[in-house]
This record gives structure tokens, C-alpha cells and sequence, in this order.
């Protein structure tokens, strides 16, 4: 938790999804996992939910970190691959996301990068994804069943932010069918056993950092804990 001054206000990036609430069923709406902001208030921040808008990035001016939640594909167009018929895209995600985050990085403003959002962060620094990892790797553990988290070891390369902000991690949850292929201008710090890349960062930054596991569904969340901190240096 912060010491002193304001709690520093995390932007969280969300879903638009048909959902269900009362006698309402089928209702297109914003929404992301309570876990996302619950983590952030526990670790002393002040969670903004933000939906898909690429018309402006005005608002990055008022966030001190930025969590780009987990979710849908990245669309292959990205990347200049055409989509594979099990990639399942938003595009309306994809535009709000990437103008989000190039504001955030012209404006030095921390990112973490979740699931989806570690490979939005490849692509967005140049790089490629595998469109279904099982093609790749052989196996479904990355994803076993639908709504069903895998578990697999996770190891980290010596002297990154990641073995800093991640020190005794070892082992993450996983729920994914694409992954990172190429990272583009960013460094990969973290693998699965299986060699999947599970981190990537930009070195010359503070703190650009993208996790390709859930850690909003950890005991502690220690990625989003760091953002807060890394988000909170300018608020005391």
C-alpha cells in the first residue's frame, strides 16, 4: 500500500460482451473480471475500467499505470498472418487497446500486459503470434478444458525486472491457445517448461511488462502488485 498522497489509478482495459444480470439476458455490456480490480485495490491502487475507444487516448494523461486484461484474441491482420479458423478476434479490443498503449509509452506511464495483453504488447512492438499453440507444442495444457486452468512451471531469466518483480514464482496458472512467437523489439524473460514464452519486457523502460498467465487469480498477485508500486512512485 502507498505511504503517503493519492492511490495511484491503474486503467484496466475491458471486455464488451453479451451478458446476463437480473431479468436481463443477452445484454451487450462492459465488463471485466472482478479479480482484475480487486487485485488492484489490495495492492493500494485505484482500478479505472476502461472500454475498447480508439478515438482519443486523453485519458492516459490521467492514469499512473496501465493493465491490459486478458480475454479474446488478437486479431492476425495485426501481425500480417491471415486468421486461423480458431482464432476468435475483437477488433473493437484491438483498435482501443493499441492506441491506449502507444499513448502510454510515448508518455513513459507503467504496463502490464495479461494473457491477451502480453500478446497484444508482442505485436504492438513488432512481433508475431502462434495463432494455436497446441499445433506448436503438441499437447493442451496451456488450456486442458474449457474454463479449466492448467498449472506448469515457470522459470525466469537472471538479473530481469521479471525475477525481481517474481521472485519465488514457480509455478503459474494457464489458460491460453495462442502465445508469443516472435517478440518483436521486446526481451523474453520468462519460459514454461515446454519452452512457451510466459514473459516479455522492454528493457529500456521502467516497467513494460507482460505475463502470459491470470495473475489476477493468484493467492498473490505479484505482477500487479508491482505495477501499483511502479504506478504509485509519482503519487507521493
Amino acid at each position: 500500500m502507498p505511504t503517503g498522497g493519492r492511490r495511484p489509478l491503474i486503467g484496466v482495459s475491458a471486455y464488451v460482451e453479451p451478458a446476463d444480470w437480473a431479468v436481463w439476458r443477452g445484454v451487450r455490456a462492459v465488463l471485466v473480471p472482478e479479480a482484475y480490480t480487486r487485485a488492484v485495490t489490495a495492492a493500494g491502487g485505484r482500478a479505472v475500467v476502461l472500454p475498447p475507444d480508439d478515438v482519443d487516448a486523453d485519458v492516459v494523461g490521467v492514469l499512473d499505470g496501465l493493465l491490459l486484461a486478458g480475454g479474446a484474441d488478437v486479431g492476425a491482420g495485426r501481425y500480417g498472418q491471415p486468421p486461423d479458423p480458431r482464432t476468435e478476434d475483437r477488433p473493437d479490443r484491438d483498435a482501443g487497446e493499441l492506441t491506449l498503449l502507444a499513448a502510454a509509452l510515448a508518455a513513459e506511464v507503467p504496463v502490464l500486459g495479461v494473457c491477451r495483453g502480453m500478446q497484444l504488447l508482442a505485436v504492438a512492438y513488432g512481433g508475431t503470434l502462434h495463432q494455436h499453440l497446441p499445433d506448436v507444442v503438441g499437447h493442451e495444457a496451456h488450456r486442458p478444458a474449457p474454463g479449466v486452468y492448467g498449472t506448469h512451471p515457470v522459470r525466469f531469466a537472471p538479473g530481469s525486472l521479471a525475477a525481481s518483480v517474481l521472485a519465488g514464482v514457480e509455478e503459474v496458472n494457464s489458460y491460453h491457445h495462442q502465445a508469443v512467437a516472435d517478440p518483436g523489439r521486446l526481451t523474453v524473460t520468462g519460459w514454461a517448461g515446454d519452452g512457451v514464452v510466459e514473459v516479455v519486457e522492454d528493457p529500456a523502460r521502467p516497467f513494460v511488462l507482460g505475463v502470459q498467465w491470470h495473475p489476477e487469480n493468484e493467492r498473490e498477485p505479484r505482477s500487479i502488485t508491482a505495477l501499483v508500486r511502479a504506478a504509485g512512485r509519482g503519487c507521493d
